[in-house]
């Protein structure tokens, strides 16, 4: 059981990574082209940190449940 939750989670974190990459590349070209912008298209990068914080999330639960199952 606790191996099959573990690629869930695996599986979760993939999903994570490829939102995030799709997110923050939608931003990243929204504010590069966007005239009346304040912000510049660097600030985008800062939508990844909450991703990357539940990939690490998901990664290491993935890892913890495989060991124990």
């Amino acid at each position: 059981m606790k191996r099959r939750l573990s690629l869930v989670f695996a599986a979760a974190a993939v999903l994570l990574f490829g939102a995030m990459c799709a997110v923050t590349a939608y931003n990243y070209a929204a504010l590069e082209f966007c005239v009346g912008c304040s912000a510049p298209a660097s600030t985008a990068f800062l939508l990844a940190i909450p991703y990357a914080l539940g990939i690490i999330i998901c990664a290491a639960a993935a890892v913890v449940l495989w060991k124990r199952g």
